[in-house]
């Protein structure tokens, strides 16, 4: 579920990018669910023309999926199947993280294909012809030569996963068995803890959806593109293209087949985050032990990259130490090594907190325990900024306790005295960042304390959406400030002004990007 500053901080995004009416809708989603079209006109109070319309430009930029759901009907009756519409919270954050996504592929491949993915976020989806007729008139496609390259870079994305092709537009999920309905057990498990949480409507939604793996990431050089272009510009295909694209996208609205002869493509937003989230893993290891165990444990995500089928996944396939060595001296840094020192190495990864997890000589990472240890370090630093360092060292021992602890025991062992102690902690327990339970034995009264940390992950998520929130009203602020100062114009006084906004909007937005890095930990990863 979504938290409150969650929707208001995704609200805000989109207002951003295509103003009240669009974020009106998404509004109406976010808080309602999945609605279907008559219901979305009712609560917006607006046309059902231009609820559609903005229904429209949220399906073109990978913001919302229809989808179509069998319901049971009444007494006697038969189902019935209702199409719905569903916003992609994850897919609207993911709208202020394209120069990121950027930065990845241009370490990667060369200009043409940044420029490739710049086209496809700035237009969500486009076919084949719109992408490649957007390059036309430019130096690098304007012969057969450059068409032929821009074809060679959009076949080198859609293989390294970050483009891929569009989600089928309706898909239909019919009502559960009983055995699908029934709770799962884990293989082995005793505990009532041991039930798997049952997928959610988002979840089956975008399972449906994912083409066949053949489909998704396959794509086909055309020799003709480009072969002929005063052909193609007399006989006007980019507004055929622009007009199938639009047919097709009315078809998710009204509930029918869109054209399968336009395949469209789009960005593979979840390629990016992995890629991210990989990132993040690498800089926590560097962090807490060296940077020989970055460059083996970035050698193990490199070796088993291929084999990761969705971002949460909480471990990678196991490897051997051949294997991880073999993937380690591909790179400068790792052709230092030897293998007995990658051993020893992997050891250290393996040790507390274990990053890495060994089963029969090989050698897993434990990517689940690696975003903990991360939020851990993130939540340690809020403490910190905002408590200060005593409050800092009794959350870190309550954390590692991981249990309740009293009053006088936290007390002796961070060494502060009893008042300061309880004083302390009163303050993060108010702050909602431990837990106190009051134990009475006889005439005395004994605090406990312990750091609940599923409830404070939520807890500082909706913080970081709240202060991500501000952070862009702020900045949105400076913008219309900077643009008054150059409608007067920025001679004399108004120069320095003009400069001393630009550099206050310039850590502003890298705050904001700083700030979005963490929500990623806690709500991505």
């Amino acid at each position: 579920m979504v938290s409150q500053y969650g929707i208001k901080y995704a609200v805000h995004i989109i207002t951003n990018h295509f103003g009240p009416l669009v974020a009106k809708v998404c509004d109406c989603l976010l808080k309602k669910g999945p609605l279907p079209l008559r219901e979305i006109v009712r609560y917006t109070e607006l046309s059902e023309t231009l609820v559609r319309n903005c229904l429209l430009v949220l399906i073109q930029h990978n913001c919302l999926q229809p989808f179509l759901l069998e319901e049971e009907g009444g007494f006697g009756e038969v189902n019935k199947v209702s199409s719905l519409y569903m916003v992609l919270f994850d897919n609207v954050l993911h709208r202020v993280r394209f120069s990121k996504f950027m930065a990845i592929v241009s370490q990667e491949f060369d200009k043409l294909c940044v420029d490739l993915i710049e086209t496809l976020l700035q237009h969500g989806r486009l076919s084949s012809e719109q992408i490649f007729d957007g390059f036309r008139d430019s130096t690098e496609g304007s012969s057969s030569g450059g068409m032929e390259a821009l074809q060679e870079n959009m076949h080198k994305l859609v293989m390294a996963r970050y483009v891929e092709r569009c989600p089928i537009s309706e898909p239909f999920l019919a009502l559960p068995s009983e055995e699908e309905a029934a709770p799962v057990r884990r293989r082995g498990a005793k505990s009532a803890k041991a039930f798997l949480e049952p997928e959610t409507l988002e979840q089956r939604v975008l399972v449906a959806a994912v083409p066949p793996e053949g489909m998704r990431f396959s794509f086909e050089l055309n020799p003709e593109i480009g072969a002929d272009r005063d052909k193609v510009e007399n006989n006007s295909s980019s507004n055929i293209g622009d007009k199938r694209k639009l047919d097709a996208l009315e078809s998710d609205i009204d509930g029918g087949v869109a054209d399968k002869q336009v395949a469209l493509w789009r960005v593979n937003f979840e390629e990016f985050i992995r890629r991210l989230r990989h990132k993040i893993c690498i800089e926590t290891v560097r962090t807490r032990l060296d940077d020989e165990a970055a460059t083996v444990f970035t050698a193990m995500l490199d070796a088993s990259r291929s084999e990761e089928k969705k971002i949460k996944t909480a471990s990678s396939v196991p490897l051997s130490e051949n294997s991880i060595y073999a993937e380690v001296i591909k790179s400068e840094k790792g052709r230092n090594m030897t293998l007995d020192y990658v051993i020893s190495v992997l050891v250290g990864l393996s040790s507390s907190p274990p990053f890495v997890r060994v089963v029969d000589n090989s050698y897993s990472i434990d990517f689940k325990h690696t975003i903990e240890v991360a939020q851990t370090d993130e939540v340690e630093s809020i403490v910190y900024k905002k408590y200060g360092k005593d409050a800092y060292r009794m959350f870190r021992l309550l954390s590692k306790a991981g249990r309740l602890l009293e009053t006088d025991k936290i007390s002796d062992s961070i060494f502060l005295e009893k008042k300061e102690t309880a004083n302390i902690l009163s303050k993060m327990w108010q702050g909602d960042y431990l837990q106190m339970e009051k134990l009475i034995a006889g005439p005395t009264q004994f605090l406990l304390w312990k750091v609940n940390m599923i409830n404070l992950r939520e807890r500082v998520l909706d913080d970081m959406f709240h202060a991500a929130l501000n952070l862009s009203l702020r900045v949105a602020y400076e913008l219309e400030q900077q643009k008054e100062i150059l409608h007067l114009g920025v001679d004399g006084p108004m120069k320095e002004k003009y400069e001393k906004l630009k550099k206050v909007r310039f850590l502003l937005e890298s705050s904001r990007m700083k700030l979005d890095d963490a929500i990623m930990i806690f709500h991505d990863f």
